[in-house]
């Protein structure tokens, strides 16, 4: 629970008697504070710190008369981009400060980002490879680990086919690691490759694509500066993503802006508020049409915008209509006036943007908020300018990189998608022939056929075998970078990893997975270095790429992601040949990729980016550009991004990062695209359209943009995306170099007419539509109806635990169906529920603390983050506490509709107005206790987390989004009583 430090004697002894039961042995206090350094009044002065001051975290003492070199990397925690500055003495890490320099977080830092020299020099992490043997670690060698885990994941294949390995990514990959393990994910023949993105952002992704063309962010943190008026609803940036509150505060206060935030919980976000709004949890979409159905009322939509770029916006407002102020109060308990006054200032005090995190993704109905919550951006105007647009605060520090990599079941590198056409792109850019990687497949069908998400992995173990179409079920796992502890129903994820042949997990630390099940064999744990132990490019949650330099070696016997996926495909090669199997990995896999010893090279993975990833603008951020970028921080514009008058040639007129898209050769120097679908510039200088990927007419009607162009174009109405045909049809087809055509022909021959701006890999068809002002993707509307969607127009679906069963005949959620390879229960689950509901009333949300981060096996690590936040904790209101004879920091059990009857999780109470009555909220970051079974003894011997504690996804239940699998962990049930 959260503990005033300046008062928390009782607290401190509390994690005393933490260190004292560490596996390794334990330490008492003195010998914990003689490890760490410092001294026991410098401990105390760190407890009185406030979360907002900010200073170096230092190693001790440093000697000057030595020389420092300073390196500049990036913050692995959130999405913001921060920049960090390691001092570094004869390759030790020394010193650290927050960049000054950095445009993003200018000179700042959270309490994560403060403390993350500890994630190299803390003594938890895992020092060598190891494996379990009848219950017990043993170390092992890299070599052998390797043999043996090839070995085995060449048995599984053979047995049971390449569909049956489950390969489980990460969103703190460098980009080059995310698109090496996609690409590896593709060799060995299987697209059940995911990472974390399924269970924060895969909703965004599906629900902006299908809007207006990319899944991203629109803007920036800084851009927000320009807004007049913002609403958050879904995010709780203070504690999520803290240095981005900075940028968010100062619009606020410069502008005076209208900062509107929309949740159940009265967050930190909340506390800075001009209006909060507490609606209950999982009713987003009645409430965007709540204030919708006011601007419709009124007038107050933008109507030439409406005409000119949106697609279909009629039929919304006559869902709309169905959604008058008392049904709104009714639904989501907001009240009507309190709705008009948001409405007239989001259409009105312009320009206004719309911020959200995994409190709107999260659901049953994560697309179709996302939907909704771009629908209302589209109805205003307030898309496509300084000031607007979606501002979506991504959760990992390159769970956006990652995800435009590929790491998605859905997906080739750049949301190429699975149809044979990017098939043989990739193999163009690979080098190999599209035969030879069908060959690697269970057949064509399956080559095209989306994989299971990371959130039903256990589902594809357990299942009956008929019940998963594929040849059998999953019977191995490999995981890097992902913690075990970050997916619903997880007594049912512990069920799943009990039966796996195979379980390999790379990880600095351990994490969840190595320890939550019973197994007593075959898992095999191998250390895997942080990013400030190696090179590469991340990209921020706005888009923009860092490249981050290694700081010091990786320590201990840890490997860096390239290495070891190195190392993995010779292992497999051995393997195979040692079975007569005629797949090999290794030299296909790094044909033209530069390997020095054992280690890729990761500017040569970039590079290979650069030649296929022209359909995002992954094409233009050469290696050498993003270095010029980190080495001239300070020539970038806080506000706008823009390089500065003063700025070198080399890097004059770029936006910090080219944020993506970055169109052309990194020789065609395009600048990178600060703002999406901004038709104030030319495309040249990063301005855009709407993206026209839905085709072009739709019963009848344009599809294409009226009268809305990018300046300095020379269309000046709509128009398709570009192929070699539209070329020729506006005779510029002769404007292609001999070269470029050379290029084209080798790859397509001499029918080359289809050949499009996305699939050109000498980038010639982009060069010319630019020079034309076009922009190659083509100039569509945003859809307003997204036809190929569960419900093209939004509507409200009750959760499926929901309290409110009087609403589920009215709002139910989806029949039950099929989807990604598995059943998908939506009315069957929800009939069950409702029974259930009287005994577990109240709703349960989960969220995040500033102090830690994701499945937290990192940050509860880390003693600097542990002495903050010590135990994992329940918020719940007084009202229902009182009732239940509960008293704040008492121990509480907290079950849910789908645990075992017998079974509580055990956390403290933290009784608080911040949670409405009937509302609890608890933090997702804790693993170590599993319904109250204390998992501290199966860590590996002085690798186990300093803090432990119950994870809330043992207590969530059921519920995934029809269209990306999200998990639903915002509106689930829970009953609470004293321990």
């Amino acid at each position: 629970m959260l503990i005033k430090r300046s008062e928390a004697r009782a607290g401190k002894q509390r994690l005393a008697a933490a260190y004292a039961g560490l596996s390794s042995g334990g330490l008492d206090r003195r010998a914990f504070l003689k490890q760490a350094g410092v001294t026991g009044v410098g401990l105390s002065a760190l407890g009185a710190i406030p979360l907002t001051t900010v200073r170096p975290a230092a190693a001790g003492p440093v000697n000057h008369a030595e020389p420092v070199t300073r390196i500049k990397n990036v913050c692995t925690h959130c999405s913001v981009g921060c920049t960090v500055t390691a001092e570094v003495q004869h390759g030790v890490w020394v010193g650290q400060e927050p960049s000054w320099d950095s445009p993003i977080n200018r000179g700042t830092h959270c309490a994560k980002g403060a403390s993350v020299r500890e994630l190299v020099h803390g003594d938890r992490r895992l020092k060598y490879p190891m494996k379990l043997v009848g219950g017990q670690w043993q170390r092992m060698s890299w070599d052998q680990a390797m043999e043996e885990i090839g070995d085995k994941l060449m048995a599984v294949r053979q047995a049971s086919g390449p569909d049956s390995v489950f390969l489980l990514g990460s969103a703190k990959y460098t980009n080059e690691a995310s698109y090496l393990f996609r690409k590896f994910a593709a060799f060995w023949g299987t697209n059940n490759v995911d990472h974390q993105a399924r269970i924060c952002h895969s909703t965004t992704v599906a629900g902006v694509a299908n809007t207006w063309g990319y899944g991203a962010m629109t803007n920036s943190y800084n851009d927000i500066r320009n807004a007049k008026t913002m609403i958050i609803m879904g995010g709780n940036p203070a504690e999520a993503h803290p240095v981005s509150l900075q940028h968010v505060l100062s619009g606020k206060e410069i502008n005076r802006a209208n900062m509107i935030v929309i949740d159940p919980r009265f967050t930190r976000t909340a506390a800075h508020a001009t209006e909060y709004v507490r609606l209950r949890p999982g009713t987003d979409i009645p409430v965007i049409w709540g204030i919708l159905w006011h601007i419709f009322q009124n007038g107050w939509e933008d109507k030439e915008f409406i005409r000119q770029r949106v697609y279909g916006m009629d039929e919304v407002r006559a869902e709309v209509a169905k959604w008058p102020p008392a049904e709104v109060e009714r639904v989501s308990g907001v009240p009507g006036a309190q709705l008009r006054k948001v409405a007239e200032l989001f259409a009105t005090q312009k320009p206004s943007t719309l911020i959200w995190c995994m409190g709107a993704t999260q659901k049953t109905v994560g697309t179709a908020n996302v939907r909704a919550y771009s629908i209302l951006l589209l109805a205003t105007g307030n898309v496509g300018a300084a000031g607007t647009g979606a501002n979506i605060f991504r959760g990992h520090t390159n769970v956006q990189g990652a995800t435009d990599l590929g790491l998605d079941v859905t997906s080739l590198p750049l949301y190429y998608g699975l149809a044979d056409g990017a098939w043989k792109h990739w193999a163009r850019v690979w080098d190999v022939s599209y035969e030879s990687m069908v060959a690697r497949f269970d057949s064509k069908a399956m080559m095209e056929t989306p994989g299971i998400p990371t959130t039903r992995y256990f589902d594809a173990v357990t299942l009956p075998k008929d019940q998963v179409e594929q040849r059998d079920n999953f019977k191995a796992m490999f995981v890097m970078g992902h913690g075990g502890n970050t997916v619903t129903r997880m007594p049912d994820a512990v069920k799943g990893l009990e039966k796996l042949d195979l379980l390999v997990v790379c990880d600095p630390h351990p994490t969840t997975f190595s320890v939550l099940s019973g197994r007593k064999d075959n898992t095999y744990l191998l250390p895997i270095c942080t990013n400030f132990e190696t090179d590469g490019s991340r990209t921020a949650s706005n888009r923009s790429l860092q490249w981050g330099y290694k700081i010091v070696d990786p320590i201990f016997e840890s490997k860096t992601d390239y290495e070891a996926m190195y190392r993995l495909c010779g292992a497999l090669d051995r393997a195979a040949e040692k079975r007569n199997m005629p797949i090999r990995f290794q030299a296909e896999m790094f044909r033209n990729i530069e390997v020095k010893g054992q280690e890729p090279s990761p500017e040569s993975i970039l590079r290979e980016i650069n030649r296929g990833g022209w359909s995002t603008g992954y094409c233009g951020q050469s290696p050498e550009r993003l270095k010029l970028h980190m080495q001239h921080q300070d020539k970038f514009d806080l506000v706008t991004l823009r390089a500065k008058a003063d700025a070198p040639a080399e890097i004059a007129n770029d936006f910090y990062g080219l944020p993506w898209p970055c169109w052309g050769t990194p020789e065609f120097r395009h600048p990178g695209t600060h703002i999406l679908y901004n038709t104030n510039l030319a495309v040249k200088d990063g301005g855009g359209t709407f993206r026209a990927r839905f085709g072009v007419e739709r019963n009848g009607v344009s599809l294409l943009a009226d009268g809305s162009y990018s300046k300095d174009s020379a269309l000046t109405d709509g128009y398709p995306e570009f192929t070699i045909a539209v070329l020729k049809r506006l005779g510029w087809f002769e404007e292609l170099t001999a070269d470029e055509l050379a290029n084209i022909r080798r790859y397509f021959g001499e029918n080359i007419d289809s050949v499009s701006w996305s699939t050109d890999l000498s980038g010639g068809i982009q060069r010319v539509a630019i020079a034309h002002g076009c922009i190659p993707f083509g100039n569509g509307k945003a859809r307003a109806n997204a036809w190929n969607l569960p419900d093209p127009i939004p509507v409200h679906r009750e959760p499926i635990y929901t309290p409110r069963t009087d609403l589920i005949a009215q709002y139910p959620t989806l029949p039950d169906r099929r989807g990604f390879r598995l059943p998908h229960l939506g009315q069957s689950v929800q009939n069950r529920a409702k029974e259930l509901a009287p005994n577990f009333p109240i709703i349960l949300t989960s969220g995040r603390l500033v102090e830690y981060e994701g499945g937290g096996e990192e940050t509860r690590s880390n003693r600097w983050l542990a002495e903050l936040q010590q135990e994992m904790f329940v918020e719940i209101n007084p009202a229902d506490a009182a009732s239940r004879n509960i008293s704040d920091g008492q121990w509480v059990l907290v079950a849910g509709p789908e645990m075992p009857r017998d079974k509580w999780t055990k956390v403290k109470a933290l009784v608080t107005e911040r949670v409405g009555p009937g509302v609890a909220f608890m933090p997702f970051h804790f693993a170590g206790w599993f319904m109250q079974e204390d998992q501290r003894s199966k860590y590996p011997q002085g690798t186990d987390p300093i803090v432990l504690g119950e994870s809330v996804n043992t207590v969530t239940t059921y519920g995934y989004d029809p269209v990306t699998f999200m998990q639903e962990t915002k509106v689930t049930l829970c009953q609470i009583r004293a321990a």
